[in-house]
């Protein structure tokens, strides 16, 4: 918080208009309750249109700044402030920063009176924000579209600083321009994704199963999962797990993530999927590696699974190969683990 005297400096200011307007304005910027009013509402209470509210505050911000003696150094604070973070900053954050909980709204006010800075409302890419000028706002623009190309490219959160270090920035100030961004957000954790992300937006129990596994990195049976997020929900929690394309089954009640690198399927599917990827004759001790690399599983039952000679066969070295004209794709005999 600044240490200016917001109350004292706008008592000053409103204190040169006449009642009605010195009223106008004190409900338009909340200066006695907080709470800034609209136009439709002041003018209800007198009888008039919205329109003329809008040039009865007009015409008061334009008299006050042109009598006042102090605006400008207390502009000049503001901007050495906006400074620090880059020129740019949320509405919320800046107006606390500068007046603290009890005058966030005379910060406002005078924000507005000096007419040097640039006011952004909501859209759907930025929150509410103030600029010191246009070229730190397109700065701030800039950075939001690269810190977002390279989530995107990346696909994995990232601190403030990694991504600062993205254009060179101090990490405050990367910190002030992400701020802004809406589709950028931060987790709980203080960590930066996208928006629509899990990690930092997470949506009912299959993100929270996804988080849970991300977070433990390494498959857990549904019943842990189920432990660790709810016990009461361990049907909830198992539907899921069957139902969500990002976990597959790799044991008896055992899941991972798919971008582990597992694929779905049965223990056949996967023998199969291995002759696809190596298209090659392959030994015992070959196929075994890399079926345990994919699912949780006895040696036997690999073991079964190879000897059904509709699917895979042996050539005169002992080697495995896929049967001449199976298709792994298709769905058959498949022995699993008892």
């Amino acid at each position: 918080m600044i240490n200016l005297n917001y109350q004292q400096i706008s008592q000053e200011l409103t204190s040169q208009l006449p009642a009605k307007q010195r009223e106008v304005i004190d409900r338009r910027f909340g200066l006695k309750t907080g709470d800034r009013e609209t136009l439709e509402a002041i003018g209800k209470s007198h009888n008039i249109c919205r329109e003329r509210v809008r040039q009865i505050e007009k015409a008061s911000l334009s008299k006050m700044k042109k009598k006042s003696t102090g605006l400008k150094d207390v502009a000049k604070q503001f901007a050495r402030h906006l400074k620090n973070f880059g020129g740019v900053r949320e509405e919320e954050t800046l107006l606390e920063e500068l007046g603290g909980r009890e005058f966030k709204s005379h910060a406002f006010f005078l924000l507005t009176l000096s007419g040097e800075f640039l006011r952004a409302g909501d859209s759907e890419d930025f929150n509410c924000l103030w600029a010191l000028d246009k070229e730190s706002l397109e700065a701030a623009k800039k950075f939001i579209e690269a810190a977002q190309a390279s989530l995107k490219e990346k696909k994995q959160l990232a601190s403030s600083r990694e991504l600062a270090a993205i254009s060179g920035l101090k990490k405050s100030i990367a910190e002030s321009y992400l701020g802004v961004s809406r589709k950028i957000q931060k987790n709980k954790d203080g960590i930066y994704g996208l928006r629509e992300w899990p990690e930092v937006n997470p949506k009912g129990i299959k993100d929270k199963i996804y988080l849970l596994l991300k977070k433990n990195n390494k498959p857990l049976h549904f019943t842990d999962v189920a432990r660790k997020i709810d016990g009461s929900l361990v049907q909830t929690v198992h539907n899921e797990l069957i139902r969500d394309k990002r976990f597959v089954l790799i044991g008896r009640g055992i899941y991972a993530l798919r971008e582990w690198g597992y694929s779905e399927g049965d223990v056949k599917d996967v023998i199969s999927k291995i002759f696809e990827n190596e298209n090659r004759p392959l030994t015992k001790a070959e196929i075994m590696d890399r079926v345990m690399k994919q699912r949780i599983i006895k040696e036997n039952t690999v073991l079964m699974n190879l000897s059904n000679k509709k699917y895979f066969s042996r050539d005169s070295e002992g080697k495995y190969l896929r049967a001449e004209g199976a298709d792994p794709r298709l769905k058959g005999a498949n022995v699993q683990e008892a």
